[in-house]
């Protein structure tokens, strides 16, 4: 059997709103524009938005896949060709906001055929403490916990991570500062949510980056664009060809441990 070197990384947030969808997208984006593979899964089973934020209609969706009137290659759509494949959800089905662990095995079933084709798995979860946002933090090699300046959206994410913590003896979470009118603002940020894991979980949180606020960003949305591809050159698209690079040079760093385990793991319930 080929050893596994995908990297399979949550995105998370306590809070909706602090544009964790464009963050999932950007990153999977910037990584295919420096040449990997990336397959973005929209895990936000009652809420789907890829589709919207990308302008795209696809004519299958997670939940056919799930059901088998699909195979799941059938319903990947490639947002550029060769490399970089989105997963689309289906909105409003209750069955799969709840994540069963029946529900959770099939999926297991469905993916593991082609999650070794990518060199990234992204997987954009709902905001908040979900059951499934639970199950797919847990089933990820990595966690990516996307917090604002706002007092609301760091209060929300220590909740998250304190019950991740709780339940999975989960301690490694990298965190990205977004719309930060600074480093320093997304420093002091970082350091709230820090202190407060480090102080009541004793578990320290690793700094992933920020990515500044810039006006090219609701641009790209309105014209349904990555911003990757709407505008490379602006404050947070570099931002976000940094974070990356950064991301690239951890996934080779775990490449022995990443290795020895599934791309997706089954989680205790």
């Amino acid at each position: 059997m080929a050893l596994n070197s995908t990297l399979s990384v949550a995105v998370l947030s306590g809070k909706g709103g602090v544009g964790k969808t464009n963050v999932s997208l950007n990153l999977a984006c910037a990584l295919y524009q420096a040449g990997f593979k990336a397959l973005l899964m929209d895990c936000d089973l009652g809420l789907a938005n890829l589709d919207v934020l990308l302008g795209i209609t696809p004519e299958g969706n997670l939940q056919n896949a799930l059901l088998g009137e699909a195979a799941l290659s059938e319903v990947l759509y490639p947002v550029e060709p060769e490399g970089f494949d989105v997963l689309p959800a289906a909105s409003g089905v209750p069955e799969l906001t709840e994540m069963s662990p029946d529900i959770r095995d099939l999926l297991l079933q469905r993916l593991e055929p082609v999650l070794g084709n990518y060199d990234y798995i992204f997987m954009d979860l709902g905001a908040g403490i979900s059951e499934t946002v639970q199950t797919f933090a847990a089933m990820a090699a990595a966690r990516i916990v996307v917090i604002t300046p706002e007092p609301t959206s760091l209060t929300d994410s220590y909740a998250l991570i304190k019950v991740l913590h709780n339940r999975f003896g989960m301690r490694d979470f990298m965190v990205l500062v977004n719309q930060v009118a600074s480093p320093g603002e997304a420093q002091a940020s970082f350091e709230k949510l820090d202190g407060a894991c480090r102080h009541f979980l004793h578990l320290e949180p690793v700094l992933l980056g920020h990515v500044r606020n810039d006006n090219k960003l609701p641009e790209a949305v309105c014209r349904q664009q990555p911003l990757m591809r709407f505008a490379p050159g602006c404050p947070a698209a570099r931002d976000l060809q940094s974070l990356a690079a950064r991301l690239q040079r951890i996934r080779l760093g775990m490449a022995d441990w990443l290795a020895a385990r599934k791309i997706l793991q089954t989680v205790p319930q």
